[in-house]
């Protein structure tokens, strides 16, 4: 049967005459079932997921404990408002991510309902803890699409294109891209990138009046970008001698997906504020805003809040999350992919000369796809056609980068040896293929 098949393009049919084009969709494919690491269309065709829901299944779809915890908290309570009658798994939920999160010290965590909410939260913290108003972020970063938190996305087109006016008092540094920046490959390149920060003091900001600075640990739609191992700790270091918080955005690298339960511990930096989403409730709307209790107590009491933040059901699959990574194999597994995937990556970067960088940590990797090595130029292109045949041949992929030509893994971290090797066969094969039938210009 051809991909998409009939009942697959009829559905498409009906989508597009009552959803806005606005709304992107990464596969032609109307899902039917979704189990583990694998999903099935309304066609009956199986898929390998490599997108995990862009990365919401960690612990892969529909597992055991998360639904049978839903299924019992629906017989409990749907919805009382927390505002209104608070409920204790509200309570043990942001006890356990206090105790869980890097930081010795006094955490308080608030529950919201989605990444880009959480971010807003965390802003809102941080400038009513400081006084300050300006937030500096990262170019290639993503952060929501609400109005702050597309101000704060560190990509123009599609995320702020013709939604202006933005948001006041925000500011961007370069992300530190290595592949990219002319300094790239020197060895203090990590050190070099901080202290843009202090360059940003002079010419935009002073640093006094700046709240926070907010990034994610591994750039997510940016292009899976990583920062050098000197990048972070200098980072933190000028911050704290200046005042201002930092904001650890975790919404895509949280709950495993570098290998580690949160990206953050890999540099040996601890924030102030993190912020965590996707895979915290297996596909459940939930997010927290975690950090120094001080700082959290910042607002005034019913400035936080929100009709259906901490939503009970919600509620009871993240707490059945948390349970599921007191499992110590869970995370073993996931280093166990990320040696695969990075040494497969590396692989067809050596063979393959679209292939222009490899990089990540753990299972969080990726391929950033180019006309050629020597000329480095992206390829939305191939990458077109790389993520068009993996779909066709059985494998969900998402593109990420600038020009949308960063093939990343998102895979549940629960996927067989099996599956993987599979999926990356197909990978493999589609970059073959895309070398020839593909006109790089």
């Amino acid at each position: 049967m051809s991909i998409p098949g009939p009942r697959s393009l009829e559905l498409m049919k009906r989508r597009e005459a009552a959803i806005p084009r606005g709304l992107s969709h990464a596969t032609p494919i109307f899902v039917a079932r979704a189990e583990g690491a694998k999903v099935w269309d309304v066609d009956g065709n199986e898929y390998i997921d490599f997108a995990g829901g862009i990365g919401v299944q960690n612990l892969g779809h529909r597992p055991d404990g998360i639904v049978a915890a839903i299924r019992e908290q629906l017989d409990q309570y749907i919805h009382t408002s927390v505002n209104v009658l608070p409920y204790e798994p509200y309570v043990e939920l942001a006890e356990k991510l206090a105790a869980i999160t890097p930081g010795h010290f006094h955490k308080k965590v608030l529950l919201v309902n989605s990444g880009a909410e959480a971010v807003e939260n965390a802003v809102k913290i941080a400038r009513t803890y400081t006084g300050r108003s300006a937030v500096v972020a990262f170019t290639y970063g993503f952060h929501g699409r609400t109005l702050l938190t597309m101000t704060l996305t560190g990509k123009a087109k599609p995320y702020r294109a013709g939604f202006g006016p933005l948001a006041p008092e925000i500011y961007h540094l370069p992300y530190p891209y290595a592949y990219r920046d002319p300094l790239g490959s020197q060895k203090d390149f990590g050190r070099i990138a901080a202290d843009r920060l202090l360059e940003l003091f002079q010419t935009q900001i002073p640093g006094d009046q700046i709240a926070a600075v907010i990034i994610e640990p591994v750039a997510g739609e940016g292009g899976f970008l990583v920062p050098p191992p000197d990048f972070m700790p200098r980072l933190r270091e000028i911050t704290k001698a200046h005042g201002i918080l930092l904001i650890a955005d975790e919404i895509q690298t949280g709950f495993g997906r570098t290998g580690k339960l949160f990206a953050v511990e890999h540099t040996q930096v601890v924030p102030d504020l993190m912020t965590v989403a996707k895979s915290l409730a297996a596909g459940l709307p939930l997010s927290a805003v975690i950090g120094r209790a001080d700082v959290m107590d910042a607002p005034n009491v019913g400035g936080l809040g929100g009709t259906y933040a901490g939503n009970p059901l919600a509620v009871a699959a993240a707490l059945a999350v948390l349970k599921a990574w007191d499992d110590p194999s869970y995370l073993q597994h996931a280093v166990q992919l990320g040696t695969v995937i990075q040494k497969r990556f590396a692989g067809f970067r050596d063979r393959y000369d679209i292939v222009g960088d490899v990089r990540g940590i753990g299972p969080m990797a990726a391929l950033e796809l180019v006309t050629s090595k020597d000329s480095a130029v992206p390829s939305t292109a191939v990458a077109d056609f790389v993520a068009q045949y993996a779909y066709q041949h059985g494998v969900i992929v998402m593109r990420a980068g600038m020009h949308n030509h960063v093939i990343r893994t998102l895979m549940p971290l629960v996927i067989s040896a099996e599956d993987l090797n599979q999926g990356l066969d197909i990978l493999d094969k589609a970059l073959e293929e895309a070398t020839t039938r593909v006109e790089v210009r």
